[in-house]
């Protein structure tokens, strides 16, 4: 996720108070609701990769490319296929999106490799998170993936600022240090502590998790970052004042989703968060 300069805090608190709420309601009521939003990120997800992974075409052909129409609807169908019950079907999606993209690009292998990985970036978390949410006590677990994933972002933000010191990649995210990484790790773990306690789950194996969901996070933010170096792309797009894409928002969440569902599936259950069912 980018790091926002002071005159980007007030747009980024205003986004934040809109969508907030919207994504809480949906987690929370789950079904129908909760994987279409899913499905509409993972859609708008496969198409800012796109913009992001052919920066030199044309922002009109890249938006009329076939191939980038059909992946982004079969990364916003995978979680929708996975919400009917249908694991087979949504892995199978997520394929032929990628096979679309090799046949329309089979001539230019720079064209389609990753483009294609895209549809697994946006389409794999997308499946995971829907999985998750459909189990018994997935509502605790979705809750604490996410009040985690925030918590480590903006208590590394402000405690990277606040403290400073040595980088933590500064050949591809100059801004981040890691005293911040610290400081996110200490805050994305005592934030998920919170939630276990509030759902009466286990408070030790709970911070445990939560330590996982944290450094992933932070993996999932960097590797962002250093994609969008390697192809010389500042942001991921500008449809969240202050954030820029959906993609540099949602960054560290993707790659913490499919932790998350790791997890559920080594335990056989939602670990740590929920009550014993």
């Amino acid at each position: 996720m980018k790091r926002a300069g002071q005159g980007d805090l007030v747009r980024r608190a205003a986004s934040a108070l809109v969508l907030a709420p919207i994504v809480l309601v949906a987690v929370w009521l789950g079904g129908l609701l909760f994987a279409g939003l899913v499905a509409v990120v993972a859609a708008i997800v496969m198409l800012e990769w796109w913009a992001v992974t052919t920066p030199h075409r044309p922002r009109r052909a890249r938006g009329l490319d076939p191939a980038a129409t059909i992946t982004a609807v079969a990364a916003g169908a995978a979680p929708l296929a996975m919400a009917a019950g249908q694991p087979v079907v949504a892995a199978l999606i997520l394929i032929a999106g990628a096979a679309v993209v090799a046949f329309f690009h089979r001539n230019h292998l720079a064209n389609w490799v990753w483009p294609a990985l895209g549809i697994g970036y946006a389409g794999i978390p997308a499946v995971a998170l829907v999985a998750v949410r459909d189990l018994p006590g997935g509502l605790w677990m979705i809750l604490a993936l996410m009040v985690v994933v925030w918590a480590t972002d903006s208590v590394a933000y402000f405690g990277g600022r606040a403290i400073g010191g040595a980088k933590l990649w500064p050949r591809v995210s100059p801004g981040k240090t890691w005293s911040g990484a610290i400081c996110g790790l200490v805050g994305g773990v005592l934030a998920g502590g919170i939630v276990a306690t509030i759902a009466g789950g286990a408070l030790m194996p709970a911070l445990a998790v939560a330590a996982i969901l944290s450094i992933v996070s932070q993996i999932g933010d960097l590797a962002e970052s250093a994609i969008k170096r390697r192809f010389g792309v500042k942001d991921s797009g500008k449809l969240i004042p202050g954030h820029g894409g959906v993609m540099d928002r949602v960054d560290g969440l993707l790659v913490a989703a499919v932790a998350a569902g790791l997890l559920c599936l080594a335990f056989g259950a939602v670990p740590a968060f929920a009550p014993a069912i």
